[in-house]
């Protein structure tokens, strides 16, 4: 199974199929249903229901070189410059040259766009980064949940094997160290319950974000970070774990929030609002040439300085002069969710302040979605392409999911079938002596100590007060505690923790969303380059780099070793 794994039950059932995906998002499902057209029996685990996943979420849009007068060349440059030097130029030219058909694809798969009332062309807008309108979007602000809307009417209709409820807990290896499936508990609903597993020739990790590791974040509370750990666990390379992008421009609902908070997407800024101070001040004009446009992580640290500078906790996004049409009409998820609050954005500013949104970094992996580990793809934010390098650009999430999903289906339908691997599921909890778990109760620590130790602002004292109050909680794990759900999460959250505070206190440079205020300058001499971690059989991390910003060519099977050449 895996040298160190979760303290589970042993599992009680299994089921059979060429490919398990676990995760509903955008790329999951687009795994599925192409994997599944080319004849693959497939299997959809879930954490929660199909639509539950973070896609739903995602307000703006996504990003294409639909528009006439744009290209894929422009939409590579603009990927590149919010990249921060450490974007890999060949999987971002894959992604822009690629998606504008991925687009198509997924409207012929049923997705629906909002189109001009004269013409019938997609409606396009710009959100930060972005020198053309070429964001589209459905719902006015509901992109996301139409895209997974007719992604699961799509999977339900191909008739693909789904379970709900399940959270991932391991993943399984044959005698030769290849995945051969996952165990999974299924959480009290469907057919299955209890621990079990599915066994299959080819692992899809499509699990989505980890937001939930800090307090206030824009991701709902699946997300945590359960695909990054299972990879780790099993002796998979990650890589960019510091770069998690904290969106500019979420509704502030006090200093005490927690949990998901309401995002007040791009778009709103892309379609003219304003960041004003108390005073009415844009303070992002003439500070850089795109002003309230400009790549996130440069709003992110704009609003943070403003707000130090002022000693208030948000500022504010005015866009009073929209009128209450165009709120209602290209708007309404947001204005709801506003007026939920109290805050009308049709006659008053947006309270709105940074929080956790998305991470860049992941389990790495090459062109093809394959991770270090020999039958084991990850695509979506659980995947570290190279495309985002050290701050994602607005839109470029959902894209990738749809590119890299695709170019994996494509992956597993060219590798020769073979027979399922030997090997009886529910044995093989007693082959992995190494168990742990962490208490729940540790949640609400960790999430404090990310948040203040790792979060937008950063410094190696912050950084390692972090890592010494995560090591203590570390050493408290167990193999006696009550496994279930909330163990499982907390211990997902407390190992990625881990990986993102030491990437974080390696580099020492200011980079992208990766925030330094003790090294605030980019350092492209000692720095331009990825850092590579991976959990060694005593839980302790090895952390290396790369020699330069590309990625080394993935070599499955890979075990910890000693770290290579470091600043």
């Amino acid at each position: 199974m895996t040298g160190i794994r979760l303290h589970a039950p042993r599992p009680g059932w299994a089921v059979d199929a060429d490919v398990v995906v676990i995760g509903s998002g955008v790329a999951g499902l687009t795994v599925a249903l192409r994997c599944a057209a080319a004849g693959a029996k497939v299997t959809v685990v879930t954490k929660a229901r199909l639509d539950d996943g973070s896609t739903r979420w995602a307000q703006g849009g996504i990003a294409a070189a639909l528009g006439e007068g744009d290209t894929p060349e422009q939409h590579l440059d603009d990927t590149l410059v919010a990249g921060a030097g450490l974007c890999s130029e060949e999987a971002v030219r894959t992604l822009v040259t690629e998606g504008p058909d991925a687009v198509r694809r997924l409207i012929a798969t049923g997705a629906t766009f909002d189109t001009d009332a004269d013409t019938g062309e997609i409606l396009l807008t710009r959100e930060g980064g972005h020198h053309r309108r070429r964001i589209a979007h459905a719902g006015g602000d509901a992109t996301g949940a139409e895209i997974s809307r007719a992604l699961v009417q799509a999977v339900r209709d191909a008739g693909i094997e789904t379970v709900e409820n399940a959270l991932v807990l391991d993943l399984l290896k044959d005698p030769e160290g290849r995945a051969a499936g996952v165990s999974l508990h299924v959480m009290g609903e469907g057919r299955h319950d209890g621990v079990g597993a599915v066994r299959a020739k080819a692992v899809v990790l499509a699990t989505g974000g980890m937001g939930q590791v800090f307090s206030a974040t824009t991701n709902p509370a699946v997300s945590t970070g359960d695909g990054v750990a299972l990879a780790l666990r099993a002796g998979a390379e990650v890589s960019d774990l510091e770069f998690v992008q904290f969106h500019p421009t979420v509704l502030w609902l006090g200093p005490d929030a927690e949990g998901q908070q309401p995002l007040v997407s791009e778009a709103v800024r892309g379609e003219g609002a304003h960041l004003v101070d108390a005073d009415g001040h844009r303070f992002m004009v003439g500070a850089h040439e795109l002003a309230e446009l400009a790549p996130r992580d440069i709003v992110a640290k704009g609003i943070m300085r403003r707000m130090q500078e002022t000693g208030t906790e948000h500022m504010y996004l005015d866009g009073r002069h929209f009128g209450a049409e165009m709120w209602a009409s290209r708007f309404p998820t947001i204005l709801a969710a506003c007026r939920a609050h109290g805050i009308d954005p049709v006659t008053e500013p947006i309270p709105v302040a940074p929080a956790a949104h998305y991470a860049s970094g992941g389990v790495r992996t090459d062109l093809h979605g394959r991770s270090t580990i020999d039958g084991l793809y990850a695509c979506g934010e659980v995947a570290c392409t190279g495309v985002h390098g050290a701050n994602r650009l607005a839109s470029n999430s959902l894209l990738e999911g749809l590119v890299f999903a695709e170019r994996i289906a494509a992956d597993i339908a060219a590798t020769a079938p073979g027979a399922l691997p030997h090997w009886d599921a529910r044995t093989a909890a007693a082959e992995s002596p190494a168990t742990f778990l962490v208490a729940p109760s540790a949640r609400l620590e960790i999430q404090r100590i990310m948040t203040a130790g790792a979060g937008v602002l950063r410094s190696a004292d912050s950084l390692k007060q972090a890592a010494a109050r995560l090591e203590r909680i570390d050493t408290e794990v167990s193999a006696q505690d009550e496994p279930g759900t909330e163990a499982w999460e907390t211990t997902n959250l407390l190992l990625v923790a881990r990986v993102l505070v030491a990437a974080a206190l390696r580099r020492e440079e200011t980079r992208g969303c990766h925030w330094r205020e003790d090294r605030p300058d980019r350092d492209d001499s000692g720095w331009g380059r990825h850092l590579l971690v991976t959990l060694r059989p005593d839980r302790t991390l090895a952390v290396s780099t790369t020699e330069t910003a590309a990625f080394p060519p993935v070599s499955p099977l890979v075990t910890p070793a000693a770290p290579r050449r470091t600043p």
